[in-house]
């Protein structure tokens, strides 16, 4: 397998290449809209145009082992610290981000998701078909707002205009039209109580209007709590809207894309290549705190329990040099958990997780904290969220979740002789700050794996704590420093130079091009 992963850098170096000698020739094509190309093929057909949604919505996660390890698992599960490396090319665990990686993931999006969105919101706006036209909307948001919140200013409205030259959109603005897309995909949707819409080919709700709906309401509260430093007048009206037109409240109502033999979940694919563990700042928290979830997240090392603490669930420092790595030590740490390892040794396909009622409940947390009127005090919140999560992923009865939310257990450190990543219980706090430190870990906890979206709140709040990094390859990102986003592929100022140009001169792009310039929602 790890052969089998270096032939294919290889041959994606030979890829990069070409499009590069290609230049704005092979980017008007991927930038042409794709209604153009598919409207003969799939105008009548609404079987094919869910197949071409569908499609949109494993390329929304990246479902592919190569473009979701450089898009995800190479950058925001490693800054989380949710895993540490373990290859001797660990280089992404010491802040770097290979130019070549973030090509990976921005043709991926560009070329399996954006393209196949838009093609399906276009045609079903021209054949009057409402409701697909609402989910393409809802799935744009979901889709736009993930990847702006990766890289900042992309190209988001201009997308599919078939110039060779795009422009990018502030991020700013962009999330100003995604609360709009959100108001007109929620419209219809109401008026269409009980409807579906490729139900056949729909990998989230099974074709669902009434599902659909609700996930775009808390859409609309992750991204209201995502701006809420920014633009707080904003943030409270979006958020207090999505809680009035109702959110998830049940673990049944989760939103996961879900895979198939022949759609593979990425993590079982990835696996096996042997590059990453289980990491300190996981292993202090959750042995710290008694939580019953380590077992659903992760396996035993295979040697044991190496620190003897009476558990064998073994966690590594992020940021290890390349010679402490030169034997690359798996064994000694725990890999991920069963449902996340290939069907070879008893794992599963798996789903991809977007979207819970845990998180739901931990941004109502976080809203409540603010004053905002979420439908519950922000203790009754966090509760709630706690709740969910240990519902979801671990089979502990009330009696137990009871105690756990009562607990006076704080993290402990990950071996003698080193510090825990905090000092706060699960109890609730009377002091604000603290309250905000312990709303924000647990739902780190319990947004595990989805690094992607724990990226975003550690950017934006701070918090889970981090443990600094042993080293740092990036002169822009040291060891106690948290990266802030991804920077422009290289790829663009060959096949995109006016636009990139154009974005580099935005205010928000005023500290360059750099994993230290922040994102424009990044202002606590």
């Amino acid at each position: 397998m790890k052969k089998n992963k270096l032939i294919m850098k290889c041959i994606y170096f030979l890829f990069v290449a070409l499009v590069l000698n290609s230049c704005t020739e092979d980017f008007t094509e991927i930038n042409t809209n794709e209604k153009e190309l598919t409207t003969d093929a799939i105008a009548d057909d609404v079987l094919l145009l869910g197949q071409v949604f569908a499609q949109a919505q494993y390329g929304s996660m990246f479902q592919s082992a190569y473009y979701f390890q450089y898009a995800q698992n190479w950058n925001a599960d490693l800054y989380v610290q949710y895993f540490a490396m373990t290859t001797p090319d660990a280089e992404a665990d010491r802040n770097d981000f290979a130019d070549f990686w973030s090509a990976a993931a921005w043709s991926s999006f560009y070329s399996d998701c954006a393209a196949h969105v838009k093609a399906v919101e276009d045609i079903s706006l021209e054949n009057g078909n409402s409701v697909g036209n609402a989910m393409a909307k809802i799935l744009k948001v979901l889709s736009y707002s993930r990847m702006t919140d990766h890289y900042g200013p992309i190209m988001y409205s201009q997308f599919g205009n078939g110039e060779s030259a795009v422009a990018y959109d502030t991020q700013e603005s962009m999330y100003t039209d995604f609360f709009v897309q959100l108001d007109e995909a929620v419209s219809v949707l109401k008026a269409n109580p009980g409807a579906e819409m490729f139900s056949s080919s729909d990998r989230m709700f099974g074709g669902s209007a009434d599902k659909w709906l609700k996930f775009a309401n808390s859409l609309r509260l992750r991204l209201a709590i995502h701006i809420h430093y920014a633009d707080s007048a904003k943030a409270k009206l979006e958020a207090e809207k999505a809680i009035a037109d109702g959110v998830f409240t049940d673990s049944s109502e989760d939103a996961f894309v879900s895979f198939s033999d022949t759609n593979r979940s990425p993590y079982p694919k990835i696996t096996p290549w042997g590059e990453f563990r289980m990491s300190a700042a996981m292993e202090s928290v959750l042995k710290g705190y008694e939580d019953p979830r380590i077992p659903t997240y992760f396996s035993e090392a295979v040697l044991g329990d190496s620190d003897g603490d009476g558990l064998a669930f073994e966690g590594l420092l992020n940021g290890q040099s390349q010679s402490a790595l030169s034997s690359p030590p798996n064994d000694d740490y725990s890999n991920m958990s069963l449902p996340y390892l290939p069907l070879e040794v008893g794992g599963t396909n798996g789903d991809y997780e977007v979207m819970t009622a845990a998180e739901v409940y931990f941004l109502r947390a976080e809203g409540a904290l603010q004053g905002w009127n979420m439908g519950g005090t922000s203790e009754q919140m966090y509760e709630n969220g706690i709740r969910a999560s240990l519902t979801a992923k671990s089979d502990v009865d009330e009696t137990f979740i009871s105690a756990y939310i009562n607990s006076s257990n704080t993290p402990v450190p990950y071996e003698a002789g080193t510090l825990a990543l905090t000092d706060i219980p699960v109890a609730f706090s009377s002091d604000p700050e603290t309250q905000l430190e312990q709303i924000m870990t647990q739902k780190w906890i319990s947004l595990y794996p989805n690094g992607w979206e724990a990226w975003v709140d550690l950017r934006r709040t701070g918090y889970p704590k981090m443990y600094d990094r042993l080293f740092s390859d990036n002169p822009d990102v040291g060891t106690d420093e948290i990266m802030r986003r991804i920077k422009y592929p290289g790829l663009e100022a060959d096949t995109n130079p006016e636009g990139l140009s154009g974005a580099l001169a935005l205010p928000e792009m005023q500290g360059g091009d750099k994993n230290s310039t922040k994102v424009w929602w990044d202002k606590k």
